[in-house]
Parts: C-alpha cells; structure tokens; sequence
C-alpha cells in the first residue's frame, strides 16, 4: 500500500555529495522530508525521495554546501505526461481497452455436454433457430426460457441447465435411456426367465455354408455340425419347450438364443485399377494472399484467378489474447500452388502393388471381425485396358444374428384331458 502512494505521488532516485551530506541528511530529517533507501558510495550517497520534498531542498543544499542531482524519475507524474507524447500508443491502448470491454459483452463459444442421442448438428439447428449464435449479445440471452426450449424440444432430455462463463456459453444435458433401453430390449430380446408372453430371439444364419463348430449356452439347436444351410436358416431358436410327466407339451419358455457357431463358406474379392492415372506436378509458381476471420465473417485481400488450376495451403493462427477471451478472432495466408495434371500409365509393379494394397484392407476388415482364413487364390491381369484383381476365399467365421422368435400357434400345444 506504501508503495503505491510513493507510485502516485511520484518520487526521485538522486545522489548528493559535497562538504557535509550527514549535514544535509539531518536537515530534511528535522523539515520532515522522507529520505529512503540510502546508499553510500565514498564521498557520495545514493537515496529516494519524494518529489515534494526535493522542491523544498534548495535552501537546505545552500546551507549545507552540498549538491544533489537527480538520476530517475519514478511515478504516475512521469508516466502520465510520456505517454500523451506518444499518441499512437495511447490510441491503441485505448482502443484495445475498448474492444476488450465490446467482446465481455458478447458470447464468443457455445459448449455442449451430457448429448448422445442429440448429435452436435440438431442441437446447433435448434439454436439458430431461436437467434443464438456466436458474437450475439448476452442481454439478448434469455437463460432460463432456452433450458424450457431444450426440454420442450427434445423430449428425451430430462435435464438441462445453460450458463454464461466468461464470454462462452455452456448448456449441459440430461438423457433419457430408457427409450434406448426399449429398442435394445426389442432388438435382443427379452431376457431369460420373464415368462411365455415375453419374445425371445433365436440365431439366423446371415450366410450360407457347412457348420463345423457349434457350442449352444443357451436356446434349441436346430441344426448340427456337418449341416449345410444357407442364408436365413434358424440356427439356435429361442422357444425352450416344456413338456409333462407323459411326454406331451406344455409350454414353451421364450429365451435369448446364444451360442458360438462357426460357419465354413467362400467369400470372393475383386478390384480394378485402370491403365492409366493422372498425377499433379508442382510447376514451383505461387502466389499468397492474407485474410481475416472474425466468427463466420472473413475479409481477405481481393486476389485474381491465381492460376488455371492451381490447389490452397490455408495457414491460420490466434492470437493468444482472444484465445484466453475465447473471442473467434483468426488471421491467416492463403497459399495458391500452380500444378498440372500428367498422365502416366501403371507398370505391372504400380497395378500390383496398388492392388495388394486394396486386398490387404479388405483381409484386415475380415481379421477384425474373427474371420479365419482357411484357403485362398488371388490371381492379378490385366484386361482390356485397366489391371483386375480376383481374389477366392474358403473362410470360418463366426455366425448367428438375432431375429424375434415366432410365437407359436395355440394349437401347437398338445395336452391330455382328464
């Protein structure tokens, strides 16, 4: 606090020498003029003082026969007068002073967290449609009317809650699962045990092949290994039949069908590549332009048709200060490189391993989802004008999806009356 009355007041850094400085020293001591920080160097000493009381220092140096020259100027007094000489910077303090209070006034970042069902894209719709954009004021925000608007237009969201932070907006949500968890009861099944009126699920072949593994954990097997089925056959059902003491059936209990099958079918491949294939070359022309973007306006310096064909190098960047004020502000150079399109031919080597590569993506997706590989043929010619790959392959891949059980028909079920 000490210090920044000094800072206000203004004060000097002078040095005094002369017949008798311990004189001179008493002297301001018994006016009531504050010496500080004193150093003494020989003959001289080194000391602050306030610039009231240097004023009052001459008849003190005439009567003690010394002198004092001033060495720095500390204090508001100083600063003010250097800095209305420089008007440029003044201007731009003022003007950066300005602009900073125009942008707290603003929303500048729009954040959204707790969406999983409501993609980015639907909610930024919803909020263009009510005027909520970036660089909108934050008195035309009304905070609790658009929390009502995401509950009223999302009836999946149960909770919401929207605040300013600084110049960002933040709205965090709430879902419902519970719709989730219907469609996903739906598209399994219901589960084990919850009774006869419940629908199970049994396991249907997707391809057609032989059945060479087989491990059931849960439903009736239909089918055994050796089989061949072809694509759609029920594989596992999920109606488990109960039957009574005598043989005859009860009921049936519905379940999930689950059990790991392996299934050995052939699965072609084939590609193409052309005879030939365009490829850019750089020429070494370019030529540049800068621009400015401010949230979704953009000014850039008016350039001409660079060059007939010709491809972008966008090279942007923030400047740290709107970054921490999270204002949109961007500048950036806009490179435009002159190339042209050459034709070449594939060789045999080129077709070859541009192919391989298309084959070796293709194998990895199968390994991905546990697909063996038991026997393969791949041949690569090329015909008419272009390069062909036609790839034959004998695979084991897991096998079984879920598809609702069919309910059975009332006179299905076959008892004695007594």
């Amino acid at each position: 606090m000490i210090g920044l009355l000094k800072y206000l007041k203004g004060y000097l850094r002078i040095k005094v020498w002369g017949l008798s400085p311990e004189r001179f020293m008493n002297l301001c001591s018994n006016k009531g003029i504050l010496l500080w920080d004193i150093v003494k160097d020989g003959d001289v000493y080194y000391m602050c003082i306030h610039l009231k009381g240097f004023r009052a220092l001459r008849p003190i140096v005439r009567k003690t026969g010394t002198r004092a020259a001033i060495l720095e100027r500390y204090g508001l007094p100083f600063f003010v007068p250097e800095l209305l000489k420089r008007k440029v910077f003044l201007a731009g303090l003022v003007l950066a002073v300005g602009f900073w209070i125009w942008s707290s006034l603003h929303v500048w970042g729009i954040d959204l967290t707790g969406n999983y069902q409501i993609t980015r894209d639907m909610f930024d719709s919803f909020l263009k449609d009510r005027q909520i954009t970036v660089g909108m004021r934050k008195s035309e925000l009304d905070i609790q009317e658009l929390e009502k608007d995401i509950r009223r237009q999302f009836r999946q969201v149960t909770w919401a809650s929207a605040k300013l932070s600084g110049t960002r907006l933040q709205i965090d949500i709430r879902e419902d699962d519970t719709t989730a968890g219907r469609e996903e009861t739906l598209e399994n099944g219901a589960p084990e045990g919850e009774g006869q009126d419940v629908l199970g699920t049994d396991l249907v072949s997707q391809n057609s092949g032989t059945i060479v593994s087989m491990i059931v954990r849960s439903g009736v097997p239909v089918v055994s290994i050796g089989d061949t089925v072809e694509a759609g056959t029920v594989l596992v059902e999920g109606k488990v039949p109960i039957y009574n003491d005598d043989a005859t059936l009860r009921e049936y209990r519905f379940v999930n069908a689950d059990a790991d099958i392996l299934l050995e079918h052939a699965v072609t491949f084939s590609d193409r590549l052309p005879g030939d294939y365009v490829k850019k070359e750089y020429t070494g022309r370019e030529k540049g332009s800068h621009y400015l973007r401010i949230g979704d306006r953009e000014w850039s310096l008016p350039v001409n048709r660079p060059f007939l064909v010709y491809d972008s190098l966008i090279r942007e960047s923030r400047p740290s200060l709107f970054e921490k004020l999270s204002i949109p502000v961007f500048w950036g150079t806009a490179t435009y490189r002159e190339y042209r399109n050459v034709e070449y031919e594939y060789s045999p080597e080129e077709a070859e391993s541009g192919l391989n590569e298309k084959l070796t993506a293709f194998l990895t997706t199968l390994e991905e989802k546990g697909v063996q590989i038991i026997e393969k043929n791949v041949k690569i010619e090329k015909d008419g004008g272009g390069w062909v790959l036609q790839g034959d392959f004998l695979v084991r891949e897991p096998e079984g999806i879920g598809a609702a059980t069919t309910i059975p028909e009332s006179g299905d079920l076959e008892t004695d009356e007594q």
